[in-house]
């Protein structure tokens, strides 16, 4: 008589009970590699051209037309009627009615070796168009703002993906073991799509982005409460470290190890947080050239902190900042709003460069859509004195820099004006697969299961932009 082996008797739970340990010390043995040295961290599908990310995120949505596009015929007819079949078949949030086309009320001129024309509102960018690829034809699929910023940051217009930055981390693993892989920073509230924007969806925790603050405490609850030192610190976390282990040995469950791990670190960061958003430690003229001011929470000191993260080997940094919504008071509230960004932006890059930190580091600027080449807003006369324009995601503009792009080019090109892509179309997805082949990551390749099936940042979709790869 066969006598079946004694592993077939075991019940699915007396396999759990008994396997558990095994299983809970794998997940946090995985997660814990990520604390270790970039040898032991996952590896990139092949040989990246850069190692980190800038992502500078405009919130509400920049006018392409009044900062990059400009468009000679628009302007010559600006203030006319909009011909019917311009607008035939688009969709547009708020405008409706009599569409009247409206061109720029600023200067364009052109900047660089390059010849690159940007509006008078970006002196300083201009200082740098030899460095920097202007991409004029992105296009997406949504028209309202927390719809279209899930789309940008997560391949999805509703929540519940993971972002950009939680792809990159799940593909990549940290550099640092003192700090996040993947770091959050706010010039203003977030977008109307909120923290999904940096959050992890159905990945694991461990991959989510934190959130550091330019004033008050860098990181919510990492100090130590009043009246208890480091040392305090240390024996409970070393008390909730042994119940949690004892908790995975026995359910096995991989969000356990990643609580473990993030106690871990919100220790470690404790000695290096404070002394990484100490910008005084800058020299005078470090501080200048972004116009930051130490103390103070702004996009300025935002931007120097980003250079500190990547320094320290931060693997994705976000900047948003907000207020660029402009349905109204374009010409004012635009270049208030310029004004905020164009010093600081133009600073980073030439601070990466001069440190020798650009080539391996990414930098994306842009909004999750455009404006229209119309007039919204105006006075019941027509005069521009409130003028502005509505959501446009048919076709916009973003640039980048550094880490494999082609720099001092420009890349597509919008119609006469600037309603539809003329030339070298750029959708979200193939933006996003070509952020993640720049990492060394294969964007159809780095997937998740959930659910019954592998999921992607692009979904089934996403192109390579080699037009724009150096």
């Amino acid at each position: 008589m066969t006598v079946a082996p004694d592993f077939l008797h075991v019940s699915r739970r007396q396999f759990f009970r008994q396997s558990g340990f095994g299983l809970g010390s794998a997940a946090l043995g995985s997660l814990l590699a990520r604390d270790l040295p970039a040898a032991a961290a996952p590896r990139p599908h092949f040989a990246p051209k850069a190692k980190n990310v800038i992502y500078l995120h405009m919130i509400g949505a920049p006018s392409q037309l009044d900062l990059f596009d400009y468009k000679p015929l628009l302007q010559k007819m600006d203030g006319q009627k909009c011909p019917e079949e311009l607008t035939k078949g688009k969709r547009f949030a708020f405008i409706g009615g009599e569409m009247t086309l409206a061109g720029t009320e600023f200067k364009f001129q052109r900047h660089g070796r390059s010849g690159l024309e940007l509006s008078e509102l970006l002196p300083n960018l201009g200082t740098v168009a030899d460095d920097i690829c202007v991409v004029k034809s992105l296009h997406t699929n949504e028209i309202n703002h927390a719809p279209a910023q899930m789309f940008l940051h997560t391949g999805f217009g509703q929540g519940g993906r993971p972002s950009l930055g939680a792809w990159v981390t799940y593909g990549l693993g940290a550099e640092n073991r003192d700090l996040p892989a993947y770091v959050v920073l706010l010039s203003g509230p977030p977008g109307g799509a909120g923290t999904s924007l940096w959050s992890t969806g159905f990945l694991p925790s461990v991959y989510q982005g934190i959130q550091f603050r330019g004033s008050g405490e860098p990181v919510l609850f990492l100090g130590n409460p009043a009246g208890h030192s480091t040392k305090d610190r240390r024996r409970v976390l070393d008390a909730v470290k042994a119940l949690n282990e004892q908790q995975l040995g026995i359910v096995g469950d991989p969000e356990i190890a990643t609580r473990i791990s993030q106690y871990e670190m919100a220790y470690r960061m404790q000695a290096s947080v404070p002394e990484l958003m100490d910008i005084s430690q800058e020299n005078k003229a470090t501080l200048d050239m972004y116009g930051a001011q130490p103390g103070k929470a702004s996009f300025a000191n935002n931007c120097l902190l980003a250079r500190r993260l990547i320094e320290r080997g931060v693997r994705m940094v976000q900047l948003f900042d907000s207020d660029w919504d402009h349905h109204g008071g374009l010409k004012q509230r635009l270049t208030a709003k310029a004004k905020d960004v164009d010093r600081p932006m133009a600073a980073l890059v030439r601070d990466l460069k001069q440190r020798g930190l650009l080539d391996e580091t990414l930098v994306v600027w842009g909004g999750e859509f455009g404006r229209t080449p119309l007039r919204q807003g105006a006075n019941a006369d027509g005069t521009k004195t409130s003028a502005g324009r509505d959501h446009h995601k048919d076709a916009y503009t973003m640039w980048m820099a550094g880490g494999g792009i082609k720099p001092g080019t420009v890349y597509g090109k919008t119609d006469e004006f600037g309603f539809n892509i003329a030339e070298n179309p750029v959708h979200t997805h193939d933006l996003n697969a070509t952020v993640l082949h720049l990492l060394g990551l294969d964007h159809e390749r780095l997937t998740f299961r959930y659910q019954g099936r592998d999921f992607r940042l692009t979904d089934v979709h996403g192109e390579l932009v080699n037009g724009i790869m150096a």
